[in-house]
């Protein structure tokens, strides 16, 4: 509104800093050319957000403006309208003043041409390419296009994790696994030949027979009341007020909350703790840069855990990846999450499944 009636803006607009920075600390300019529109712009350049008047005052205080204003005069300039004179007859003109005649195409003779003179006439004239043929050229060019971007996406796009769909079913096992009435514990460590830590979704719970871990792991029966499988040159934390007890190794962190949380105060569904409840993914639900994939409930027998992979800035700005696990033992909740940073997914994957694949509550 300033603009269109003073003729240019409040503030100069080069720089949106510089503008937030003038708006913050100057005053605001004075709409002196705006005449009864003024206070109105005026009013709704104040700094003070909550000194600005509401949509319906706005609204009233216009209405009363164009309700009040004068007619606008029409000036001395204006040419006044040629009234016609009903008793002079109309001027005649000949079409020829008014519509050219169209010529004829300069194929068509005065005499009715022979049969090899308009075969001849025929193959001279050119032939425009009409809508509908254009139409066709591009849905048949826009079908191309398509058909090469499927074909592109099949053979040349990475595969999909299988182990981010979100579902609560039970996610398939390896071969060489326990049968279904087994615990939900049981996942061998990954093979030499066989699918990258990457591409794996290590899911376990307590109970069943203890997994055989990898090189540079070893399962460590921590005084809270659990084992997790953990690198032997981890140095552990005691447990903090959060109820969260850490080991840390480098850039990243294995974080294990045995039992803080009861399921008659959070609910039974450890989808929704996850998503809404739990401590350890509250920098995610607050972070202003955040992803969450492979969101998934597990119900094994009488177990029942969730899993998935979240991604935010921490404190520090870095951006990191997380794997996290929350499943009900006993009526309360224990979490297993590893925080790494975001660039090193496999190897915080690969932390993941030995934490999780030892994970087991020893009272």
């Amino acid at each position: 509104m300033f603009r269109a009636v003073q003729g240019h803006a409040p503030y100069p607009e080069e720089s949106a800093a510089e503008l937030v920075q003038m708006v913050c600390a100057e005053p605001p300019a004075f709409a002196e050319e705006c005449g009864p529109l003024r206070p109105v712009v005026e009013s709704l350049l104040r700094q003070d957000p909550t000194e600005r008047p509401e949509f319906e005052e706005l609204r009233g205080w216009l209405r009363s403006l164009v309700r009040s204003a004068p007619e606008p005069d029409a000036g001395t300039r204006i040419t006044p309208l040629m009234v016609p004179d009903a008793k002079r007859l109309p001027i005649l003109r000949r079409r020829g003043e008014l519509v050219r005649r169209r010529r004829r195409p300069a194929a068509v003779a005065v005499t009715p041409p022979t049969e090899h003179g308009r075969h001849r006439h025929r193959q001279a004239a050119p032939r425009s390419r009409g809508p509908r043929s254009l139409g066709r050229l591009l849905l048949v060019l826009i079908l191309f296009l398509l058909a090469g971007a499927v074909a592109y996406a099949l053979f040349f796009m990475p595969r999909s994790d299988p182990g981010q769909n979100t579902g609560s079913a039970t996610p398939p096992r390896p071969s060489g696994e326990s049968s279904p009435g087994a615990g939900p514990g049981d996942s061998p460590a990954p093979t030499p030949g066989g699918t990258p830590p990457s591409q794996q979704t290590q899911t376990t719970g307590p109970g069943g027979p203890s997994p055989s871990t990898a090189a540079g792991y070893a399962v460590r029966k921590d005084p809270e009341g659990f084992q997790v499988g953990v690198d032997k040159s981890w140095q552990r934390q005691p447990m903090n007020d959060a109820g969260q007890v850490r080991y840390v190794g480098g850039d990243f962190t294995l974080i294990v909350v045995p039992g803080r949380d009861a399921v008659r105060d959070n609910g039974s569904d450890p989808l929704a703790y996850q998503a809404d409840k739990e401590r350890e993914l509250q920098p995610f639900r607050t972070s202003s840069w955040s992803t969450s994939s492979g969101l998934r409930r597990i119900d094994v027998g009488q177990q029942s855990m969730a899993e998935g992979q979240f991604t935010w800035r921490d404190s520090s700005g870095r951006q990191v990846y997380v794997r996290n696990l929350a499943m009900i033992v006993a009526g309360r909740y224990h979490v297993v999450q590893v925080i790494g940073p975001e660039s090193q997914r496999d190897k915080v994957t690969e932390i993941f499944g030995q934490a999780t694949g030892g994970y087991r509550v020893t009272r």
